[in-house]
C-alpha cells in the first residue's frame, strides 16, 4: 500500500476516535446546577410575561437560554414525565403564563396554590406561555 494511503487512513482514524470520544462526553454530560449558579436576570413573572407579550423577538433574544429566577404566586400545579413538576406562576393575562418545569420534584415537593415561590431555570422560549426548563426551588 502507498505511504499516502496509510497517513489518509491515520488521520481519519484518529479523528473518528476523537469524534467518538467528544459524542460520549456530551452525551454523558448532566446539566448544571442551577441552585448555585449565578442567574443573569431575576424578574417577576408579571414582568417576564409582559416582555414576551409586548416583543417577543427581543425578549427572545435577551432572555432565551439564559438563567432567570423568577419569583410570583403559584397558580397551578402538576405532575409530569418522569416525575417532573409542572408550576404555573400567574401573570395579568388570561391567555398566557409561566410555566416552570422542576425535574424529579414531584415526591418531595410541599407547595400548593396561592402561595408564593421563587424558582431558577433556564428558558427556553415562548409558546402562549414562557417556559422555563432545569428549574429549582430556591424559596
Amino acid at each position: 500500500m502507498k505511504l499516502w494511503i496509510k497517513i489518509a487512513l491515520a488521520v481519519i482514524l484518529v479523528f473518528a476516535i476523537a469524534g467518538i470520544g467528544i459524542g460520549i462526553y456530551f452525551y454523558n454530560l448532566e446539566p448544571a446546577d442551577l441552585r448555585k449558579a449565578k442567574p443573569d436576570f431575576v424578574i417577576t413573572a408579571v414582568e417576564l410575561q409582559q416582555a414576551f407579550e409586548n416583543d417577543e423577538t427581543l425578549a427572545s433574544a435577551k432572555y432565551v437560554n439564559r438563567i432567570i429566577e423568577v419569583n410570583g404566586l403559584i397558580e397551578s400545579i402538576s405532575i409530569g414525565e418522569e416525575n417532573a413538576l409542572s408550576v404555573t406562576l400567574q401573570t395579568n393575562s388570561d391567555l398566557s403564563s409561566i410555566i416552570c418545569t422542576i425535574p424529579g420534584a414531584a415526591s418531595n415537593a410541599n407547595l400548593s396554590t396561592g402561595n408564593p415561590i421563587i424558582v431558577r431555570g433556564e428558558c427556553s422560549g415562548y409558546l402562549m406561555d414562557v417556559l422555563l426548563n432545569n428549574c429549582v426551588i430556591i424559596k
